[in-house]
Formats: C-alpha cells, structure tokens, sequence
C-alpha cells in the first residue's frame, strides 16, 4: 500500500562536470511517461574533481549526494548501481545544457539547463497563519507495547470540551503528517476539522520523529494497541468529550482503525480512507495489476509481475523464519528468471536492485501480519457509525474490489449506521488527478481534495454533535 510503494524514480541520481564553467546549479524534466518529474543538479569542483547532489523536487528528495561521476571531452557519465541509474548526456558548446539519456530499466531523454536556483514544489494546501485553534505537542506511553509516542494534539478554540479524532498512517514508517511527496494530507485534513470544531491527535509512527519504537516490527495488533493507547491519552485531558472520540484510518490506517474500535467501546465513530476490505494479499494482486497496466504493460508484462508476487507471497505465507524466507525468495527469484524470455529477463534484471528492499519490506512482521488477515473479523464487530471513503481511480485500494466487502461485513454484523462513497476522479490520496497514476502524485499540487474533505468533515461534525 500506501508507504511501501513509492520505489518510483525518487532514488534517480544524476551528477556531472567538466573542466570548466560546470559548477553551478542546474534543472531537468524527466518525462516517465505516467509522470513528468523535475530535477535539480548541484556541482561543486574540489581538489578531486568534481561533486554532486540530486533534489527530486516534485517528490520532495532533496540534496540526494551523488555516487560517483566522470567527465571526458565534453560528456558527462554516472552511475547509482544501488539504484540501476545510469545517466549520460553531452555538455554543449555554451555550457548552458547537458543533453543525455537518463536509464533506470529504460532509457528515457533528459536534459539539463543552467539556472540561478531549482524550483520549490507548491502545495498550496499547506496551513498557514494565523490559526483559530492551538496546536500542543504531546505524548504518551503504550504500556503494554513499551514504546513512547508522539504527535501534535490540535485543539478548537472556545469552550469545549470538544469531540476528537486520532489519524492513523498507512503502511511503513511515516511522520504525523503523513508527509508523502512534500505533502501533508493528515496535516490538511487536523486543520480542516479544527476549524469546524473537532480535535484532533496525529501521531509519528514507532520509530519517527520522537516515537520510540521500530515501524516494521510491529503487528496489526501492536499498530491497534498504539491507537488505543492515545484514546485513553484523550480521554484524560478535560478539552476532550471522552464520548465522542473517534479514528479515521488512511491506506492500511483503514485496517487498523476498526479493528482498534473493535477491541474497545470508547471509539465513538470509525473512518475508513481508502482502507481495504479484503486480505493484503488480495489487494496486493490488484494493485500490481493497475499500477502495470496505467504505466502501459502489456498482459505479458502483468502476467511476469503476478507470479513474482504470487512466489513472495506463498514464501511468506508457508515460510514463518524470515531468514530462510529471504533464501527462499532469492531462490524463486532466479528459477522465474531461468524460466523467462529474453524480454521478461530484462525485466527482471533491472528490478534486481530493489530485490533486496522489497523482500526486507514484505518480510517483516508489519506486512506478515496483514497478508491472511481479513477485515471482516473487525468490520462485522462494529455497533458504531463507520464511514468508507474511496476515491474511484484509486490505483492502491481500488474501490471495486475493497467497498462492496466493507458494505457487507458491516450488514453481517448488523451495524446500524455506515456509510460507504465513492468519490469521483480521486486517487489513492485523494487528489484529483488525470493520469492517477501513482507516480502523478508528486506532480499534482493539491494534497486532498476539498470534496472529500467536506463529506469527511460533514460526517464527523453530524455523529459528533
């Protein structure tokens, strides 16, 4: 899901020089063809030669230091062998371009022009001052999983006490914000309800910023006994209305947000933000299949991706050592490899560098726990009013496959008031988009759609009252 998916060209790095005039600060567009991505070049000569940094500026990679580089005549080459980059490009006779070809699995044109300083990404959408409610920062303690955590704590002001909601992150280790691409979409949406009354607790996973802890190693249940943890933090400060705190649930946020209220009567309402219905490896199976076919794969190309997947997954379903699970999956890796086409080898080959990444990833107690789990054990405990909200080009959580099931468990369980909506032309994060494609969201500067913050807002403000 959300977080662990965004290997996309963010670790791209370029760097350069040449004997002369090549200091200085330079700017290319890298058109992917789902994405058109902007990069910044820093040169700076030094006794050795020459040194470098990459800003990935519409994804918010900033001042990414350089490998190595080598300059000949007048062309430029690099290499990342960590991340299969390779750039080279022809310096031209004024100095003020670097035309070259730029690969990482596939060769794509990119160039470089000189300039005074390298764009900023807009977000627009970012808060900004003066604000009508105070902003604490705060923390607390999950006894049970012994780790500290810690948010900011966003507070209406006037008399209170006020409802709440606590946001819960998706997958892998994120910040309070849930800062993605240089957006802030849990920071967006604290302000947008403290303005219309509601508080709201937004927490840095384990392991971020001041949470103590380690992301990766915890379960879905750790991730709901940290949920509930700052329930019992709400429910003790006298600005809060213990009976109307809530959680609103982002990618897999959305799995762990019922079933923490699951496990707990002071959850007051659950929102469900593309959060899925089925098993992590039935979305898995989807999500691959989207995200390969709006980046132009064809059935082959889809086919090779399902049975990589199918192979990790079955691995880490049968396999509980996560040591021998990795030999097992290298060795998957290199049967699928022996038996593919000349095509499919290619393929393979320049997905070997994030081989290692992907199996740390999905090996780890984080996504073991979520790969069999089913959200309907949870969803059919519910007696609370629960809101499903999927944006219909959402690439991720597809809303055809995750509503229906969340609409079906909760009647099972004979909740009395859900609701589920599709929203049109939004994808995984609730932008507005043309492509969707997952690597548009960096390009897009609005961080979540205003339509999909007044049906939340309208929601919580109409079960909070």
């Amino acid at each position: 899901m959300q977080g662990s998916s965004f290997v996309l060209l963010a670790a791209a790095v370029l760097a350069w020089a040449q004997p002369a005039g090549v200091e200085g600060t330079w700017q290319g567009t890298l058109d992917t063809g789902t994405a058109k991505l902007r990069l910044g070049l820093h040169v700076t000569k030094n006794a050795g030669g020459y040194t470098s940094r990459l800003d990935s500026i519409d994804q918010g990679v900033m001042g990414v230091p350089v490998a190595s580089t080598t300059f000949s005549g007048n062309t430029l080459h690099f290499e990342l062998p960590a991340s299969g980059v390779k750039f080279e490009g022809t310096l031209s006779a004024d100095g003020q371009e670097i035309a070259g070809t730029f690969t990482q699995g596939a060769p794509l044109p990119l160039s470089f022009k000189r300039v005074e300083k390298v764009d900023t990404v807009s977000r627009p959408q970012n808060p900004k001052p003066p604000f009508p409610y105070e902003s604490l920062d705060v923390s607390y303690e999950n006894k049970t999983g012994g780790v500290k955590l810690a948010g900011t704590l966003t507070v209406p002001r006037g008399g209170g006490p006020f409802p709440a909601a606590i946001m819960i992150t998706g997958s892998g280790p994120q910040d309070r914000d849930e800062t993605i691409v240089e957006h802030k979409p849990f920071l967006v949406i604290a302000d947008y309800l403290a303005r219309r009354g509601i508080a709201v607790l937004r927490v840095d996973d384990r392991g971020v910023g001041r949470s103590t802890g380690n992301s990766y190693r915890a379960t879905i249940g750790d991730m709901a006994g940290d949920v509930l943890a700052g329930v019992e933090f709400l429910k003790a400060r006298k600005e809060i209305d213990g009976r109307h705190i809530g959680v609103i649930g982002h990618s897999e946020g959305g799995l762990i947000a019922p079933l923490a209220a699951s496990r707990s009567d002071d959850v007051a309402f659950v929102v469900m933000l593309a959060g899925p219905g089925v098993t992590l490896e039935q979305v898995l199976y989807k999500q691959g299949e989207l995200i390969r076919r709006a980046a132009g794969a064809d059935d082959e190309a889809v086919a090779l991706g399902r049975s990589v997947q199918e192979m990790m997954i079955g691995v880490l379903k049968s396999e509980p050592d996560e040591k021998a699970a990795t030999e097992k999956i290298h060795a998957g890796w290199a049967k699928i490899k022996a038996g593919a086409s000349e095509a499919e080898r290619q393929q393979l080959d320049a997905a070997d560098v994030t081989l290692n990444a992907q199996i740390r990833a999905f090996n780890a107690p984080e996504v073991r726990s979520m790969l069999s789990y089913d959200p309907a054990e949870a969803l059919r405990k519910l007696k609370v009013p629960v809101l499903a909200l999927n944006g219909s080009r959402d690439l991720q959580v597809p809303p055809q496959q995750n509503l229906p099931p969340i609409v079906a468990a909760l009647s099972e369980g004979g909740d009395p008031d859900f609701a589920a909506v599709e929203l049109p032309g939004l994808n995984h994060l609730f932008q507005k988009c043309n492509q969707c494609t997952v690597a548009e969201y960096a390009s897009i500067q609005e961080t979540f759609s205003p339509a999909a913050l007044e049906v939340l807002g309208d929601w919580v403000v109409r079960h909070t009252r």
